[in-house]
């Protein structure tokens, strides 16, 4: 994935910017502080990615302002994840809000052009894991990667799986999202050549405990390729899928 670091680079190569101007873009603030935050521009820089906005905690009016911040320094597309209802009306007020209330993301701007290696398979055990899943789906999408969504294709009914093969064996990453026992990442995991990220949820009778049945199963899964993420952590799964999905060779 290029970073703006290295797009500065090649444009002094062609010379469609000059040395200096370049150099002053570079020394700017890694970071604004604005009080309640401290905005990291330079994220991208660093990671490829740039900051997202965790909305859970913070007010609509804190949001808008870190967006704003954002938005001025040429951050055309912000992610914000756990961000409540009321507080997207208010938003809606100041920026055009893409929402998603199933998922509690928030999207301002577009969504920028697919690339990477290839697809991103995101896969539930059941429709209660969707909330989870689109918070993955739609994180892997605003930072740049095609998604292919299969929902409901347990074990419970292996079969409903076992019908897409062909998605799931093509993909450059899966994510699998499970609660109960959790034991979609490692069937996926015994199928695939490509790594497999699973995120365990919090669905499930009492037992579970609220997702570490599932958390605990996926970490001593029998399938090698299987990397766990935390409880109910979407977002986590759909970034990392998308690093991988985004990997280059380092000279």
């Amino acid at each position: 994935m290029k970073t703006n670091i290295k797009e500065l680079l090649e444009a002094v190569k062609t010379g469609d910017i000059s040395v200096d101007d370049a150099l002053l873009a570079i020394k700017k603030e890694p970071f604004d502080d604005i009080g309640y935050a401290k905005v990291d521009h330079h994220r991208a820089v660093r990671q490829g990615m740039p900051e997202v906005i965790y909305g859970a905690g913070k007010t609509a009016d804190q949001i808008i302002g870190i967006a704003e911040n954002m938005k001025s320094n040429d951050q055309k597309t912000i992610l914000i994840t756990r961000l409540s209802e009321e507080s997207a009306h208010r938003i809606e007020e100041v920026f055009e809000l893409d929402y998603h209330k199933e998922a509690k993301i928030g999207i301002i701007g577009s969504i920028p052009e697919f690339g990477g290696l290839g697809k991103i398979v995101v896969a539930t055990g059941g429709t209660s894991d969707i909330p989870v899943a689109e918070e993955a789906a739609l994180t892997a999408e605003v930072h740049g990667n095609e998604v292919i969504r299969l929902y409901d294709v347990g074990v419970a009914g292996l079969h409903r799986l076992l019908s897409h093969l062909d998605e799931i064996m093509s993909a450059s990453v899966v994510i699998a999202i499970a609660g109960m026992e959790g034991a979609l990442a490692s069937v996926i995991g015994g199928l695939v050549d490509c790594p497999v990220i699973a995120v365990p949820t919090s669905v499930g009778y009492g037992a579970s405990f609220e997702g570490l049945s599932a958390l605990l199963s996926m970490l001593n899964s029998c399938a090698a390729g299987v990397s766990v993420v935390n409880i109910d952590n979407g977002f986590g799964a759909g970034y990392l899928a998308s690093m991988i999905n985004h990997m280059e060779v380092k000279k």
